[in-house]
């Protein structure tokens, strides 16, 4: 009969946060094969891609819009600086 307790040996390194981390090199693999993927798309598609081209670029603006202004405090934020004691 066994009493040891398994529950404290590690298997394979982890992060601070209890998830186990892929090596750096796997993530470099990972990211050259989706560029070479989305390479091989736009060239094989780019019929495609050039008739979409107008309407892409019309979508980005409003996304655009939508999604960056929360980053500096929406339009009343433009170019106001902190507000010094000047009494003025």
């Amino acid at each position: 009969m066994s009493t040891h307790n398994y529950s404290t040996h590690e298997t394979s390194p982890s992060a601070p946060n209890g998830h186990q981390t892929a090596p750096r090199r796997s993530k470099w693999v990972f990211v050259g094969f989706a560029a070479l993927v989305l390479l091989i798309l736009a060239v094989e598609h780019r019929i495609h891609l050039i008739a979409w081209l107008p309407w892409i670029i019309l979508a980005a603006c409003p996304l655009m819009h939508l999604f960056m202004h929360g980053k500096h405090g929406g339009h009343g934020g433009h170019g106001d600086g902190p507000k010094t004691g000047g009494g003025k």
